[in-house]
């Protein structure tokens, strides 16, 4: 498993936050997947990428662990933490222009990494970017390396960044909503290239897996392997896409299905009821409790587990380890068999 991350919880100092960061958090990437992590903003996605690095809050406390490629992410020291972030993993944020340096010019931005971390010589560092470029589709790659930041529109600077994510040859990739901030077509075309270089990689021999961090729970669907969701800083469902969309098993997921318009659906699309949590706010039992239509007494002493389905263990294999393969998944609610899209 290239990305395996177990039962991990992040704590800010105290007094600081009513409850954890994220809590319990199990998650697993392989060589050539492509997996979804789906909420509402708040709900811990981006913490979970950031814990992959390391990039944690000052004084956070952490327990669990974060394996990537057979490694100890949180045992690391300062210089294998180095080379963790420039070689193993590669980041692609949210806000392209928020990543680079207005002043600098695209060439300067994709070459740094070239010549610090892989060592090229400067003449060799400016080919490969230029080759980068054109491999994710930018027409004139040496007029585009000598062009700054305001220059380009968003979904060029945006394919600008997954060059750079892409320059040192990583084994995972981390998609921090990539494409939240493209128009339609843009963004087709952003998930179309991505899909095209882990293809690429594959019949290279290398396959290159990817965290696809998103709010848009139909989105990851069609473009994900796996896809899990959260909520207040833990994982409550997990399944394969086409299971996910199809039967969807926890409320919380149910809810994001049903806020999206969906083609051919004549229904209004439902918001659901009340605010995301914020960490200021403490649960004694279920923490979608206050904004679940199906909640009862129980729920709000119910300690949030992952109860699996499609299989002995939910993930079809009898291991135990609840992953969640082609077959099965879990969503953490105790009312499970009542939730799913047939019954409802």
């Amino acid at each position: 498993m290239l990305l395996d991350i177990e039962d991990l919880t992040i704590r800010l100092p105290a007094g600081a936050a009513a409850r954890p960061m994220l809590a319990e958090v199990s998650l697993r990437v392989g060589r050539g997947e492509v997996v979804g992590l789906v909420g509402e903003s708040g709900s811990g996605k981006s913490t979970t990428a950031r814990a992959v690095l390391r990039m944690l809050p000052e004084g956070a406390r952490t327990s669990g662990s974060v394996w990537v490629d057979g490694e100890d992410v949180l045992a690391m020291d300062p210089a294998r933490l180095r080379r963790h972030r420039s070689r193993t993993v590669s980041m692609i944020f949210q806000d392209p222009r928020s990543a680079m340096n207005p002043v600098r010019r695209i060439g300067d931005f994709l070459t740094d990494p070239l010549t610090r971390v892989l060592g090229l010589p400067r003449r060799a560092a400016v080919a490969r970017a230029a080759e980068l470029l054109a491999s994710v589709g930018l027409s004139d790659p040496e007029r585009r390396m000598r062009q700054r930041p305001h220059e380009l529109s968003g979904g060029m600077l945006q394919r600008v960044v997954i060059a750079a994510a892409l320059s040192t040859d990583p084994d995972l990739l981390l998609a921090d909503e990539a494409t939240s901030a493209l128009d339609a077509t843009t963004q087709a075309e952003v998930l179309a290239l991505l899909r095209d270089i882990q293809e690429e990689r594959r019949r290279a021999g290398s396959g290159l897996g990817t965290l696809f961090i998103t709010h848009d729970l139909p989105l990851a669907a069609a473009y994900c392997d796996r896809v899990y969701v959260m909520y207040a800083g833990r994982v409550v469902e997990h399944q394969p896409a086409r299971g996910l969309f199809a039967d969807p098993r926890h409320p919380y997921t149910r809810g994001l299905l049903d806020c999206s318009p969906t083609l051919g659906d004549d229904r209004e699309p439902r918001p659901i009821p009340g605010r995301p949590p914020s960490l200021s706010d403490a649960f004694t039992g279920c923490p979608f409790l206050p904004r679940c239509a199906r909640a009862e007494a129980e729920c709000e002493t119910w300690a949030p587990v992952a109860v699996p389905f499609g299989g002995a263990d939910g993930d079809g294999d009898g291991d135990g380890d609840g992953d969640g393969s082609a077959e099965g998944g879990s969503a953490a609610c105790r009312r499970l068999e009542l939730v799913s899209r047939s019954s409802a």
